[in-house]
């Protein structure tokens, strides 16, 4: 079977973003049974932006839950905790000295990160990418299941590993995306951007907030119409009604708009019900995972230990490979 690797910033709760952009096909990936699945929590990732101490331990374990209630299977995947394997940031260094730094400035994610906080451009935003690949590579991943947008990682993950095996000989295989529909979620104040909660919460729909929060965020989204056409807002709304509404409901409404008898109210309404009910079972799931950290810590272990094994066969002939055994 094919190895597929990814991994997940534990950047607070989960919102709709997260799931249909990567969670949702986790899910599927791992029950295909089509594939060798290695899934992990970014949490050195996390160390280039502002989270304090306090709050990465609490999101980190915020997010173990979520993904448990979502429905990843520790018995199913290779699930753990990316800090707890030792092999990630050693790959990453060997994989510095082969890197032009060139390649790296020219990221789009160094870009929009260094954007972001203009006041934190530390150099973990530059070197991102090349723990990105050690993070992919120290287990030989064969796939990463990316949209199109994230392509250029993949890509020099795999520049990454020609220019190892150029230098050392052939040894990484070269990494392939596999390419996922992943449906634009934009953000219910601001449509023209990507739903992020760097936006702010409002902008957001959490997998976690109950009915009557939902409701209220999707009573403020943006439904402005520009021009006499669809807007931005409610192409968004009605993608998500897509997503988690049944056919007949999510086709009345697009007839609706066509026809200019839409009520926009009535589409959040019925949009904030379909979310709500599709998350019920999870909420209830996420509650029992938090109040349990003995038995979250226990999956973490034991996802690590095999991670290990790989990292440790990994870096062992790496190691070699170099000249430093």
């Amino acid at each position: 079977m094919k190895r597929i690797v990814s991994g997940i910033q534990p950047t607070g709760n989960l919102h709709l973003g997260n799931y249909l952009g990567a969670v949702k096909n986790w899910v599927d990936l791992q029950n295909s049974k089509d594939y060798e699945i290695y899934f992990f929590i970014a949490d050195l990732h996390s160390l280039t932006g502002k989270l304090e101490a306090s709050k990465l331990k609490e999101q980190t374990k915020i997010l173990i839950a979520e993904l448990l209630a979502l429905g990843i299977d520790h018995k199913k995947v290779v699930f753990f905790r990316q800090s707890d394997v030792v092999g990630h940031t050693d790959l990453a260094w060997i994989f510095d000295c082969v890197t032009p730094v060139s390649e790296l400035y020219r990221m789009t994610q160094f870009k929009d990160k260094s954007g972001n906080q203009p006041k934190n451009i530390n150099s973990g935003l530059l070197t991102y990418p090349i723990l990105q690949a050690a993070d992919i590579l120290l287990y030989q991943g064969e796939l990463v299941p990316v949209g199109e947008d994230q392509v250029q990682h993949v890509e020099l993950t795999r520049d990454i590993a020609r220019w190892f095996n150029n230098k050392y000989g052939q040894y990484f295989v070269e990494t392939k995306a596999k390419l996922t529909h992943i449906p634009r979620v934009k953000s219910l104040l601001a449509p023209d951007k990507k739903m992020s909660k760097s936006l702010g919460e409002g902008h957001v729909i959490d997998l976690a907030d109950e009915p009557e929060v939902i409701l209220k965020k999707l009573n403020k989204a943006v439904t402005a119409t520009e021009g006499g056409g669809e807007s931005m807002g409610v192409a968004n709304l009605l993608l998500l009604l897509k997503e988690f509404a049944d056919k007949k409901t999510y086709e009345s409404f697009v007839r609706a708009e066509k026809d200019k008898t839409i009520r926009y109210g009535d589409l959040k309404k019925v949009l904030a019900e379909n979310i709500a009910e599709h998350f019920k079972e999870f909420r209830k799931k996420r509650a029992e995972y938090l109040k349990n950290s003995v038995k979250l810590e226990k999956i973490m272990a034991d996802g690590a230990k095999k991670a290990q094994k790989q990292a440790e066969k990994t870096m062992a002939e790496v190691r070699k490979l170099v000249g430093l055994r």
